[in-house]
């Protein structure tokens, strides 16, 4: 690594950078809500298998890629592709989903920063859920608390990602993640002291193998490739700043073990409370901001475990914005020869701007419709449903066959080799399982079967 350019410098920082990447909301409510709702035990071994067969290996990929050029997304496929060949198209669409995701992802973001603030001045202590619903709908549907906190939002992404990468995403991401693993256990122990709390257990554990069917297999084929971050430009991105004996392998099961211990300790944290005091688990995404308030209202101390609840809710909405901007951050920074200082506010304000659309469509862009889709929904799908499961596929081609097996694993085995059959199952994995199991995701989540 050159001096000029700033990196992770401790094995640890790797890891909890990495890992801050892959955790965020959807492990505080979405996976523990799938395997409950999916055949509990049963989803959960469905989601591990669909994560080392196709997370895992295109997470590998990623970050070898980064490690091995050195730069930004579309810089890294540009560097090492065969001349005149556009492998940089991987990077520009890589960018492109992390700009559009935190267009709409800084917004949700936003509503928990805000329930922090509510949760702090006592604003949620109620154990109606219709009273809850009327506080999360005021403020999402208010256009000038949705701006406010969301530009908030995105001034504390950009206050830590100005630090660097070594003194700010790595500092920062080093007390975030113990934080957000000790906020867990305390919140899930203090909900298994609740009677009636097995039944939460149960939801998440109990194997149900009759709910196990070929959509529900599409469900954690799904879940696996998202999770970790994957197809958006982070891993590349990060990748680029590990230190040239991080061990790659182990460092990327390391994260995806404790990305699903996170969702797991986050299931154990919110279900018990949800069934003890009589409410239904089947909320989805409205989990967090209508059931939860009105489950921790109902608890003795509530109060104290809902303010502990949303500000770990923040922590792991943090840690993968980090990520997220630091993408077109790098990219503009070394593609344009820009001071990161420029080069950040220039992503703030594109972020910004579009994310205004996003913030206002439960108000004033509510009918501003593309394909049925309000600015919100419109970057979610674009991201989700074409730019990610496109560029895993890209990348598994660009890794396994154009930049060739030999560089590869030369690239993978620096500091400490694995062995060879990693290399073997890495190298089946990305020609031929992985690109053809997110195809599947792709074409499922496109409608077309």
């Amino acid at each position: 690594m050159s001096a000029q350019r700033d990196g992770f410098s401790s094995t640890f920082g790797v890891l909890a950078a990495t890992l801050g990447s892959a955790v965020g909301l959807g492990n505080i409510w979405k996976v523990p809500y799938l395997t409950g709702a999916n055949g509990g035990a049963g989803f959960l071994l469905l989601y591990l298998l669909a994560t080392l067969v196709v997370g895992l290996p295109v997470m590998i990929a990623e970050i070898t890629i980064g490690r091995a050029a050195r730069t930004d997304p579309v810089g890294a496929f540009t560097k090492l592709a065969p001349v005149r060949r556009p492998w940089w198209v991987i990077g520009v669409s890589g960018t492109l989903a992390a700009f559009l995701i935190m267009a709409f992802y800084s917004e949700v973001a936003a509503w928990v920063f805000a329930y922090v603030a509510k949760a702090v001045a006592g604003g949620l202590l109620s154990t109606d859920p219709k009273t809850a619903a009327a506080i999360f709908s005021k403020l999402v549907s208010d256009p000038a608390q949705a701006l406010f906190w969301q530009w908030v939002v995105l001034l504390c992404v950009g206050g830590v990602i100005l630090m660097g990468v070594s003194k700010g995403i790595e500092a920062v991401t080093k007390k975030l993640m113990p934080i957000l693993f000790l906020l867990l256990v305390a919140i899930g122990i203090r909900g298994l002291t609740l009677p009636g709390a097995v039944a939460g257990l149960e939801f998440l554990f109990r194997p149900d193998f009759s709910k196990l069917t070929p959509a529900v297999a599409l469900v954690a084929l799904g879940l696996a490739f998202f999770k970790l971050s994957i197809g958006m430009g982070t891993m590349v991105t990060y990748g680029s700043y590990f230190r040239a004996d991080q061990d790659i392998p182990a460092t990327a099961l390391r994260v995806m073990l404790a990305d699903l211990v996170v969702s797991l300790l986050a299931g154990i944290a919110i279900f018990p409370a949800v069934f003890a005091f009589g409410f239904k688990p089947e909320a989805g995404p409205s989990l967090v901001f209508i059931t939860i308030p009105a489950v921790f209202a109902s608890m003795p101390g509530g109060a104290i475990v809902m303010v502990a609840f949303f500000v770990l809710t923040a922590v792991a909405a943090m840690g993968a914005m980090l990520s997220l901007v630091e993408v077109p951050v790098a990219v503009l920074a070394e593609r344009f020869e820009i001071s990161r200082r420029r080069a950040l506010l220039i992503a703030l304000a594109g972020i910004a701007g579009l994310g205004v659309f996003a913030a206002l469509a439960q108000s004033r862009t509510a009918d501003w419709k593309l394909f049925g889709l309000n600015p919100f929904d419109l970057f979610d799908f674009l991201s989700s449903n074409i730019l990610l499961p496109a560029g895993g596929i890209l990348i598994c081609a660009f890794a396994a066959w154009e930049w060739g097996r030999q560089n590869f694993e030369a690239e993978l085995g620096r500091g400490s080799p694995p062995r060879k059959w990693v290399f073997a199952a890495l190298t089946v994995l990305m020609r031929y399982v992985s690109p053809l199991l997110i195809g599947v995701v792709m074409l499922k989540g496109l409608g077309l079967f």
